[in-house]
């Protein structure tokens, strides 16, 4: 199948159901690199993870800008959400721990995942989100390695 995807979304509730397909798919160890600029729907995305991985309501899941990392433990597996939009590269990220975290048991995604790629594991999905319009985004996947690839076939076949 192809290394990659894209799918347009109208709205904000579009983008969050993207996101549950995502965390209805995932398996331990899968790691989502999110990009895009500030307001793209990166957060959004992760709440319909955290939806979909059964760990929070979308309401409970918030940008963890300012913690860094917030963990939502009580899913089918456990998910881990970055930000690296606050550090000066991968070794900041390393320095919190994700090395323990990126490809364990459970779903990691890192918002503002091109400040810190070095510490990303190689094999991730990455998933670029656009703003194309006031409510309206471009979700570009793209496997890089065999275990993002099962997951980003996963993904289509969900539809």
């Amino acid at each position: 199948m192809s290394r990659s995807w894209t799918v347009e979304t109208g709205g904000p509730e579009e983008t969050l159901e993207i996101g549950r397909r995502i965390g209805q798919c995932a398996r331990p160890g899968d790691v989502l690199a999110l990009v895009g600029e500030l307001g793209s729907g990166k957060t959004q995305l992760a709440k319909g993870i955290a939806e979909g991985l059964g760990a929070a309501t979308a309401r409970e899941v918030t940008s963890p800008s300012f913690v860094l990392c917030r963990e939502y433990l009580d899913g089918r597996i456990p998910f881990y959400h970055f930000d690296a939009y606050r550090l000066r590269g991968a070794a900041d990220l390393e320095g919190i721990g994700s090395d323990d975290i990126l490809g364990g048991e459970g779903l990691a995604a890192v918002e503002w995942a091109d400040k810190a790629r070095g510490a990303l594991p190689s094999d991730h999905l990455e998933v670029r989100l656009e703003v194309t319009g006031p409510t309206s985004r471009r979700l570009t996947f793209e496997a890089r390695g065999p275990e993002s690839q099962r997951l980003l076939d996963d993904l289509r076949a969900a539809r």
